[in-house]
Order: structure tokens, then C-alpha cells, then sequence
């Protein structure tokens, strides 16, 4: 058994409000719950910073927890919930993004249950094999390698690995990081206290603090490409479009 928590910023760029925006009738956080009630989760916490998300969650019967609007992570704010629900060190949670009202059921559970099963990692995400030249080369895509346990070496927004020689460019298997994490909840306690590094500021991407620390991420690769979030108002449109 494990915990979701859903993180869900008010302060968008692209989308400003994104959490509520409407989805076919309901805010765009409470699809994501509704979605993570699919999976096998006990219990589902938005987390947020904002009181109106607060408000729009208790209409709809679902738990929230108000936040710092000051972290600078998902990751943090995740942390900071964990010690408010008091959830015991051995627990896992799943951080599902408040903006994947298409997210797969099966791929929560299947990082909590790799996650489970990977007792050296600290964390668990997943990836999928990238199979166009654009995605691979695409800096807005990261991908990820792993060693032969499958624990994550590092991601990276650039190709890797990058074939030098023309003989491996048609053999290597490039994969798509999934944006989706379970962690220990003694692991998000000590997360705060990590010092931030550089390698992270340079890619922008936080899972490198983990790597940067010593830790372990356990990586499980799934053959279907997820469902991706709503960044602008076409993806918005999309998934409207869907939902009917």
C-alpha cells in the first residue's frame, strides 16, 4: 500500500490558475484525483498553496494540506506535507503532477510497487524507450541511463547516451524520462537538509540532488509512452476534447 500526494502550485506561467482550471465540469485537480483514486493508493493528499484550491477540494470531499509558497520544488512541498500527515518512515508516496488529469493508474502503481521492490533505492520513477531522432535530441525531453540493476546513472536534458561512433547510432536504446517518483518517507525527511547542487541549477532538473547525495532512484522502464500534462492552452483544449 502506498500514498499519493498531488502537488498543485496556484502561480502558472503558461496557464495561470492552472489547478482549477475546468475540465468538463470539474477543476483540473480533482480529475487527477479522481484518477489517482484508480490506482491502489490508500490514501490521496493535494498539496498546495493556495487557499481557493483548499476550498475547491473540500467541495469535492477530496484532502488537501496548505503549504509554503516558498519551495522551489515538488519534491520540497512533498516533504512538507509528509511531516504534517505524520506518515511513518517506511511508508511510500507517489507524487503525481496536479496537472496529469490523463495520468495512467497503472503507472502509479507501477513505480510504488518497483519502489517496494528495490530495497537499496530511495526513490523510484520510470522512463520509456525513445524511438525518433527528434525526441532524442530534444532538450525539453530528459532522458535517463541506468546501470545494470537498473538504478538510475544520470538524467540529462541532452542525448545520452550519445553515440560517438556511426556503427552504435543504429543499436542504442535512448530512454524518455516519465515524470512520476515514489519515495520513502524517511528518505523526504532528510531531502530538506540536501544541499542543492550545481549539476541540478544546470539541467533544472531536481532529481539530480538525489543522485549528486549518494542516493539510489530505481528506474522502471513501461513500453507505452504516458499521457502528457497540460502545459498551454492546446494541451488544455486537448483534454477538454476528451472528456467531452
Amino acid at each position: 500500500m502506498f500514498k499519493v500526494v498531488i502537488p498543485a502550485r496556484y502561480a502558472s506561467t503558461r496557464l495561470p490558475g492552472k489547478p482549477l482550471l475546468d475540465i468538463a465540469g470539474k477543476p483540473m485537480v480533482i480529475r487527477v484525483v479522481e484518477q489517482a483514486e484508480k490506482s491502489d493508493a490508500e490514501e490521496i493528499v493535494i498539496a498546495t498553496d493556495f487557499e481557493k484550491i483548499i476550498e475547491v477540494a473540500q467541495a469535492h470531499r477530496k484532502q488537501a494540506v496548505m503549504t509554503r509558497i516558498s519551495h522551489v520544488s515538488g519534491t520540497d512541498r512533498i516533504a512538507e506535507v509528509v511531516e504534517a500527515m505524520g506518515w511513518p518512515d517506511d511508508a511510500i508516496v507517489v507524487n503525481v503532477q496536479g496537472d496529469e488529469p490523463l495520468i495512467d493508474p497503472a503507472l502509479i502503481n507501477e513505480v510504488a510497487e518497483h519502489l517496494v521492490s528495490n530495497t537499496e533505492a530511495v526513490m523510484a520513477t520510470a522512463c520509456h524507450p525513445i524511438h525518433d531522432e527528434g525526441a532524442f535530441l530534444n532538450p525539453n525531453i530528459v532522458k535517463v541511463v541506468t546501470d545494470h540493476k537498473g538504478n538510475a546513472l544520470y538524467f540529462s536534458r541532452a542525448p545520452i547516451p550519445y553515440p560517438r561512433d556511426d556503427q552504435y547510432k543504429q543499436r542504442i536504446q535512448a530512454f524518455r524520462h516519465v515524470g512520476i517518483y515514489a519515495y520513502r518517507v524517511g528518505f523526504l525527511k532528510q531531502y530538506a537538509d540536501l544541499s542543492v547542487t550545481a549539476l541540478e541549477k544546470i539541467e533544472s532538473l531536481e532529481q539530480l540532488r538525489v543522485l549528486h547525495h549518494g542516493f539510489k532512484i530505481g528506474v522502471t522502464v513501461t513500453q507505452h509512452a504516458p499521457a502528457s500534462g497540460v502545459d498551454t492552452q492546446e494541451d488544455l483544449d486537448y483534454v477538454r476534447s476528451l472528456f467531452g
